[in-house]
């Protein structure tokens, strides 16, 4: 029964995950509130038999409130999505905006902070969403029953905050939590025979990469236009509605170019190294990496934190270029045919992807860190490029262009085909640690509502009192 629970356990960890991009992306959890005197409104009498509900607090936790409102929207939000509902009872639902609740609660209570500039980012990036939705803000603001634009916009930043905290919180809990080889292996022994997954049909997959050569004429325009908007910004300009008009990141462009970051996060050195050189309010002169040329404005420093924002612009690739690059990526496949070379020797000696040119040109799985694909799980494009190769076949000159539109030319090959199969903890290592990991979060998890519930005022009121919850949120 091991993995059936677990099985259990992963669908509504999922859900979860999806109620809370749901509910973070289209802003449905209500603002944050400090309790004052509560009172309750009782349903209003029509006839025998028939009650009105009036809107009224069905929930206290900490100094956050939720209404009975709020599970109405959460239901209209999803359906709205094109999610189904009819098997989310507002017991369910209920439950999930209380863990949002005590999430950004005692977020609140770890001096987790969420920066005003980070908010405002947040801020513009959801509405000009709604507004490509509904065509025109006055239209959102009549949805959510406001008054004004900047009514709206002080009780959206509330909700944003709200959101932000829970995630943080979250993200907080998780990472904490590591697995020893020693746990993997006793969850993996616990598993009945019978009852051992079935990983589906994958790939190991190779590639060599060869990148346009960008004339140096075309850098210096780059740079002289990141120069100007440099100067146009210390002479008081704002940074991130430059971002937003001219930065060609699409992870933060939306945002102003904000982005917050350590030493650990992954971005690459050359980043890292200028953003953690700068003091507050400096601006970086433009500065190179492999998606083009950068500048940087720091916001603020805390501690080994940095907060900032950048702006992304890379070099246009001309014809000739990209012609060029095309000739010599055939060179290198006539000479793979030909037996000249290896695929793995070609790609370490002539290939311009450093990520993946030391190992042979072995590609690695973003989603498990291993060099696995599962064929049903597999990213679209990639999926589109070797679902019809044979073994040892080598693809034709293939063009790619990734998110930030940088171009270039590649070749693709099959280095392994894994048949589906009952799980191998030897050959399957790497999920096996995935899937006993994500046990040990949901775990940690649970473990830290039995605890946080006990330390936090909580309040729940009416029918919601005989509601089975997943957390002890009745404390009986």
């Amino acid at each position: 029964m091991l993995l059936k629970k677990l099985q259990l356990k992963t669908i509504d960890y999922k859900l979860v995950l999806t109620m809370c991009f749901l509910f973070f992306f289209n802003s449905i959890i209500s603002a944050q509130e400090i309790i004052k005197d509560t009172v309750i409104q009782k349903p209003v009498q029509l006839k025998t038999g028939q009650k009105q509900k009036v809107d009224g607090i069905i929930a206290n936790v900490g100094d956050y409130i939720v209404l009975d409102s709020d599970i109405d929207k959460a239901y209209l939000e999803i359906s709205a999505q094109g999610g189904s509902v009819k098997d989310i009872t507002r017991c369910q639902m209920l439950g999930k905006l209380l863990e949002d609740k005590l999430y950004a609660h005692q977020a609140i209570q770890d001096s987790i902070v969420v920066s005003d500039a980070e908010i405002r980012g947040m801020m513009d990036d959801r509405l000009n969403y709604m507004i490509q939705q509904v065509g025109d803000i006055n239209k959102v603001v009549a949805y959510y029953k406001k008054n004004s634009v900047e009514e709206f916009k002080t009780y959206f930043s509330d909700i944003l905050k709200e959101q932000k905290l829970a995630s943080e919180m979250t993200k907080k809990i998780v990472d904490a939590v590591e697995i020893t080889p020693e746990e993997v292996r006793n969850f993996f022994k616990k598993i009945p025979k019978e009852e051992l997954p079935t990983f589906g049909a994958e790939m190991e997959v190779a590639q060599i990469v060869v990148e346009p050569k960008v004339s140096a004429e075309d850098e210096q325009k780059v740079k002289d236009r990141l120069n100007a908007i440099r100067k146009d910004v210390l002479e008081g300009s704002s940074f991130a509605t430059k971002a937003v008009l001219y930065s060609q990141d699409p992870g933060s462009s939306p945002n102003g170019g904000f982005y917050k970051m350590t030493r650990k996060t992954p971005f690459v050195k050359e980043f890292k190294d200028v953003a953690f050189s700068l003091g507050e309010g400096e601006i970086s002169e433009p500065f190179k990496t492999n998606f083009g040329y950068h500048i940087i404005m720091v916001d603020k420093i805390k501690g080994q934190e940095v907060e900032l924002r950048h702006i992304l612009i890379a070099p246009t690739v001309s014809e000739t270029a990209l012609k060029d690059a095309k000739e010599r990526i055939t060179n290198i496949r006539n000479k793979i045919e030909n037996k000249e070379i290896t695929f793995a020797e070609a790609a370490r000696t002539e290939s311009d992807e450093k990520e993946t040119r030391a190992n042979g040109g072995t590609l690695i799985n973003p989603n498990t860190q291993d060099t696995r694909f599962e064929l049903t799980k597999m990213d679209p494009t990639l999926y589109s490029q070797v679902s019809n190769l044979k073994d040892n076949e080598i693809s034709q000159p293939v063009l790619n262009t990734d998110d930030k539109g940088k171009k270039t030319y590649k070749l693709i090959t099959i280095t392994n085909r894994i048949d589906a199969h009952t799980a191998d903890y030897a050959k399957d290592y790497t999920k096996i640690k995935e899937l006993a990991l994500k046990e040990k979060q949901i775990t940690t998890i649970s473990k830290w509502f039995d605890t946080k519930i006990k330390d936090t005022y909580i309040k729940i009121i009416g029918e919601y009192r005989d509601c089975n919850f997943v957390y002890n949120w009745l404390k009986k």
